[in-house]
């Protein structure tokens, strides 16, 4: 039978159920963070920040049109440094070990166009720690401080980044290959194929666009 598929929600990551969900479907060769290292490098990145402060975190991704934490505003912004790339092969998720898929990240050079949420300071860290345990939890991507220019001038924020020297790392791949892997790529989140649709509509709902991004969705089609 079937197994029902995974849905990242708000409660899910505070209870921690969405991880262990993940646990147990990922391939047994799968390393996992613990939640101890993960609220460590969220404390470390806030001992960064004025503790009065409210924070500002930038998504490009699934973060954009499924936040699942609760923040005060969302703004449209770039940063710079930092470009939105398909650079990480997927075996969870949204793949599987015989059909993987691929998954967006920062890497560096170049710009990102995407959302700004800002947390109010009094909530930072219970806010802050369902995103840190959703994208730090199998070490693909690296936490940073980063300057994003906004209609309203610049604001530092928070984001993730690719981690490198994640074994999955897939650097610079050609973009028929992107193509064929988002259009073929399923597991327990979904597909690949709706997660670009979902990415490019959240931009354009933000008055934002990204050209290589909409040439792959035209690539790819519909569902």
């Amino acid at each position: 039978m079937t197994e029902e598929p995974m849905i990242v929600t708000r409660e899910r990551l505070l209870d921690g159920s969405l991880m262990e969900e993940a646990k147990r479907r990922a391939p047994a060769d799968t390393v996992f963070q613990s939640d101890a290292a993960i609220q460590a490098d969220l404390d470390a990145k806030l001992a960064e920040h004025g503790s009065r402060e409210d924070v500002w975190l930038f998504g490009y991704g699934s973060l954009m049109w499924n936040p699942a934490f609760h923040f005060a505003e969302r703004r449209g912004g770039t940063v710079q440094g930092w470009h939105r790339r398909y650079c990480l092969w997927l075996r969870m998720g949204r793949g599987s070990p015989e059909n993987p898929g691929l998954m967006l990240a920062l890497d560096r050079g170049g710009s990102c166009q995407g959302a700004l949420f800002r947390v109010p300071a009094d909530r930072a860290r219970e806010e802050l720690l369902l995103p840190w345990r959703r994208e730090l939890f199998t070490g693909a991507y690296r936490s940073r401080w980063v300057r994003v220019m906004t209609e309203d001038g610049p604001v530092r924020a928070a984001t993730f980044v690719v981690n490198r020297d994640y074994p999955r790392y897939a650097g610079r791949l050609d973009e028929a290959l992107i193509a064929e892997r988002l259009a073929t790529a399923s597991g327990a989140l979904g597909t690949c194929r709706a997660y670009l649709r979902e990415t490019v509509a959240a931009l354009n709902g933000l008055g934002l666009r990204d050209r290589s991004l909409e040439r792959l969705h035209r690539m790819v089609g519909s569902d």
